[in-house]
């Protein structure tokens, strides 16, 4: 038995590999897109060199450890062979490289008639990746040169482009009234990104966020990114726009080089609306001269086939918390004063500063907006100031200690809408009400003795005819 199903029957065709459901977690994976079907994919998106080099970024560590070892063996590998390759703590780790790698389709897993499973790669991108390391990848489009281009903005210009476009862009997304600057992106398009993040229930109230729309907040930079991305590829999808094009042309970004220019003119039409959209993104920036226009992709870009569990570029962190709730943030983000307002009470924002609070009230206005304290402890942590970052822990124990406490206080005990019934005519028609409840899943309480029960509100209509019948 084989758990890919993607293998042709043709010969010489490649086998497609597929981009399968996203996986557990919090982060959503560029290469965990779904599409249609494996064998709708063009040859082309398996079959460059390029691509299988992408999907090894993409790939957690211990993956790619696992597709090297495997990159020269052309016949299958037993399961007991690769569970040698792991000492003991490993095991969970080494359970998911593979499902990653099967769930891909980089690898193939087949059971014989004794249950006992063995693995092999797949044989074109097995090709692909080892003429990648041989031969060295060739570069999609080669840079501008020096004299044409000039101008060029330094790489820490770049960096902070990328920076003020995609927070620019975060500001108009949560339709903060912090947003100056306006955005290119249109209207319809913003309602793609927005319709899991937002939720209007009257056309007279302001959008507010959802429970995933303060979840999306407090991601990384990266993992709010690939949320745009798969949004981006699914409007593009409902558009028309061929999907595994999309993605090649991304992946095709993810090789160029930081800074260095590249001509408009060798990008299809398609290509060319795309890397509009992006430069509002903040993922490449868009110059013109005389003669030549040009785009220059930022870190965004060319990190978007690097795996999450990669990424050494972290942000440098900017947050000071005390073991008196106070909290002082080292930045001039109108974006970052947005995020902390989620969970803390601000006092005030200097230019280079902002001032607040971690407050018992603050934190059940995140807690019933859907903001887990796992979720804020994380955020602080992974956003430590360097003077506090290197201390275990980074967050005073008695601050997180009481988040989580505070949390628990709103659990204990859980609200269901729900209906009393009383004053029943007689004992058999309240055991008949009881049953009836009890059969749909709705009973919540009942009083035998006073004839008196309380059932869920789901099931009042169906209640309401039940009783309605007794009567008659």
């Amino acid at each position: 038995m084989v758990r890919w199903c993607g293998e042709s029957t043709e010969p010489n065709k490649p086998i497609p590999i597929y981009f399968g459901p996203k996986t557990t977690g919090a982060h959503p994976r560029f290469l965990s897109r779904r599409l249609p079907s494996p064998a709708t994919l063009p040859q082309h998106l398996t079959t460059e060199n390029k691509d299988a080099a992408a999907i090894l970024r993409s790939l957690p560590p211990l993956a790619k450890k696992y597709v090297l070892q495997l990159l020269y063996i052309d016949g299958p590998v037993t399961a007991k062979l690769l569970d040698e390759w792991v000492l003991p703590d490993g095991v969970s780790k080494h359970k998911v490289a593979i499902d990653r790698l099967i769930q891909l389709r980089v690898l193939s897993e087949t059971l014989d008639r004794k249950k006992e499973a063995t693995y092999r790669l797949n044989p074109t991108f097995q090709l692909n990746l080892q003429k990648h390391i041989l031969h060295g990848g060739i570069l999609p489009r080669e840079p501008m040169p020096l004299n044409v281009t000039v101008r060029l903005p330094s790489l820490e210009d770049l960096d902070a482009y990328a920076v003020q476009q995609w927070e620019c862009f975060l500001l108009h997304l949560i339709n903060s009234a912090e947003a100056e600057k306006s955005t290119n992106i249109s209207s319809s398009m913003m309602k793609v990104f927005q319709r899991c993040l937002l939720n209007q229930r009257d056309d007279r109230e302001p959008p507010k966020l959802t429970e995933s729309g303060f979840q999306f907040l407090l991601m990384d930079t990266s993992a709010q990114l690939w949320y745009i991305i798969r949004e981006y590829i699914s409007n593009s999808e409902d558009h028309g726009v061929d999907t595994a094009d999309l993605i090649a042309f991304l992946l095709e970004l993810s090789f160029h080089v930081t800074g260095e220019a590249y001509n408009v003119n060798t990008l299809t039409d398609v290509q060319r609306h795309i890397i509009k959209d992006l430069a509002d993104l903040g993922l490449v920036k868009l110059q013109q001269g005389r003669k030549e226009s040009w785009f220059i992709p930022t870190k965004l870009a060319t990190n978007l086939s690097i795996s999450l569990a990669d990424s050494s570029s972290r942000k440098q962190g900017f947050v000071v918390v005390e073991t008196n709730f106070r909290m002082y943030a080292y930045s001039t983000s109108k974006l970052h004063c947005e995020i902390l307002r989620l969970f803390s009470r601000i006092e005030y924002q200097l230019p280079n500063l902002i001032v607040g609070a971690i407050t018992k009230e603050s934190l059940y206005k995140a807690f019933e907006s859907g903001i887990t304290s796992e979720q804020i402890i994380s955020f602080l942590q992974q956003n430590a100031h360097p003077r506090v970052a290197e201390r275990i822990p980074s967050v005073p124990e008695n601050v997180t200690d009481q988040i989580r406490l505070w949390e628990s206080d709103l659990n204990r005990v859980e609200m269901d809408p729900a209906h009393l019934y009383d004053e029943f005519p007689s004992r058999d028609v309240f055991e008949s009400a009881c049953d009836f409840a009890r059969e749909y899943g709705g009973l919540l309480w009942e009083n035998s003795k006073k004839m008196r029960i309380v059932v869920k509100a789901e099931i009042y209509a169906q209640m309401k005819e039940f009783l309605r019948r007794q009567k008659e």
